[in-house]
């Protein structure tokens, strides 16, 4: 089933069940006479508020994100978690709205009873739409084209593996040979992926290297178009790749998903919308004091009070990144280098700004243009990407997400200053950007905070 139609089917059957739990529950609570009440509700108005509000709760929690493989049981909790979260959120405004009118409350155990019927209606709709793709795949119908990367006893085990579950929903095409094709019929190498995967239109790459083939994992991860395809690897080459894959296990098949969207498409909304509130407030609040370092800054220092520098965004963009000025005018006058923390070039208003985070608040004006988050790996300059890219084969992947002012490595590691420290930073990188969620974003910002309360930055 494709990404279009199953939206359409969720979308179909959240309107049914979402308006089938309000009829009833309206029967409940006004036609019935079992509960009293203040006032008549109306029926329609409502029932399109209440389904416009549940549409917005359900992308916020990723209940429309394209699934694949996922077992019921997994949707049953993401239904009963979602609707859990918008049933305490109705409850809090109709506490409000009480409050305001003075009403009396009459039951808020109405509030239990809507919160039963939601999970009941909705979750059923979608168990049945999961259900008939579990069908569907079973007969064959809607398997994904994958190919196995390996042709050695661990590719045929993972082929026969996932061959004994349709379910899986992967159609193995063939093979992708790594030194030889071992008597296997191979579609290509490694190098050739792009061109097998564009032709065969491949949906899932699943690798199963041999022990002795470990070393040539990021190659295969080098060469595979991972903006086109799912990959996912085989257990035991795991330890490679500590804190760049999620492990996924469905049907006694062990796989680990490499790089998987963690975000749903609400979250990363909301996650914009507490850059902006963030990044006004602040530029807002601190401004008497954002002013009083620009003019020490001139008084004590030649040249420019904000220092901007080319910086490689999302996707290998580039943009211009904007600092208060801490070094002097011509630190760079030699070319790029890191700046070590007893570095001469600092200057004393540096020192001080640099020693409490306060030089990065003009990136702010990088968040509002949407050039970075608040949250996210530090953005590098494009001298040291390229060579990170060529001394670290996976060095790219620090590249899907957003960059960003604080980030999990800023608060775990040292300020770098040598490709050892970047080198050391970059699991942390990795650990955020598989493990990417609003709580892990505040759970940043709130000890990004004690980091500088305490004095502890660079």
């Amino acid at each position: 089933m494709s990404n279009k139609n199953e939206k359409i089917l969720l979308v179909i059957s959240d309107f049914i069940s979402i308006n089938i739990a309000w009829t009833v529950y309206y029967v409940i609570r006004i036609e019935s006479g079992w509960i009293p009440f203040s006032q008549t509700t109306s029926f329609l108005i409502p029932l399109f508020v209440v389904y416009i509000y549940w549409v917005f709760i359900f992308s916020f929690a990723g209940l429309y994100q394209h699934w694949f493989v996922r077992s019921r049981f997994d949707e049953f909790a993401s239904v009963v978690k979602a609707v859990s979260l918008g049933c305490f959120l109705l409850f809090f405004i109709i506490f409000l709205d009480d409050v305001i009118r003075s009403t009396k409350a009459i039951s808020r155990l109405l509030i239990l009873i809507y919160w039963t019927l939601m999970v009941v209606s909705v979750s059923s709709g979608r168990i049945l739409i999961r259900s008939i793709q579990m069908n569907l795949l079973q007969k064959g119908i809607g398997l994904r084209n994958t190919i196995i990367v390996g042709t050695g006893p661990r590719g045929k085990e993972l082929e026969n593996l996932v061959g004994k579950f349709p379910q899986l929903g992967y159609k193995v095409i063939g093979f992708v040979s790594t030194n030889g094709n071992n008597g296997i019929p191979i579609l290509g190498n490694i190098k050739d992926m792009n061109g097998i995967v564009t032709k065969n239109n491949i949906f899932e790459v699943l690798i199963a290297l041999e022990a002795k083939e470990r070393d040539k994992l990021f190659e295969v991860m080098k060469y595979c178009p991972q903006d086109k395809v799912n990959l996912k690897i085989l257990p035991d080459t795991y330890e490679i790749v500590s804190g760049l894959a999620k492990t996924n296990q469905i049907y006694g098949v062990p796989l680990i998903e490499v790089m998987p969207g963690i975000m749903s498409y609400g979250a990363r909304l909301f996650k914009r919308f507490i850059d902006l509130f963030i990044s006004v407030f602040l530029l807002i609040l601190f401004s008497p004091l954002l002013l009083l370092i620009a003019l020490l800054i001139k008084i004590t220092s030649e040249g420019p009070v904000f220092y901007t520098q080319i910086r490689v965004g999302r996707n290998s963009k580039l943009f211009k990144m904007f600092k208060f000025r801490s070094m002097t005018k011509d630190a760079e006058e030699y070319g790029p280098e890191w700046a070590g923390e007893q570095d001469p070039r600092i200057t004393k208003i540096g020192r001080v700004i640099r020693k409490l985070y306060l030089d990065e608040v003009p990136q702010m004006i990088n968040v509002l243009k949407n050039e970075m988050s608040i949250v996210g790996p530090r953005p590098e300059r494009p001298h040291f990407v390229e060579r990170l890219k060529n001394e670290i084969p996976y060095y790219y992947k620090r590249l899907s997400v957003k960059p960003g002012i604080t980030g999990w490595a800023q608060i775990k590691h040292k300020y770098d200053s040598s490709l050892d420290d970047v080198r050391e930073k970059l699991k942390y990188d990795f650990y955020y950007i598989e493990n990417m969620a609003l709580k892990m974003d505040f759970k940043i910002m709130i000890n990004t905070f004690l980091v500088i309360i305490l004095m502890k930055g660079h």
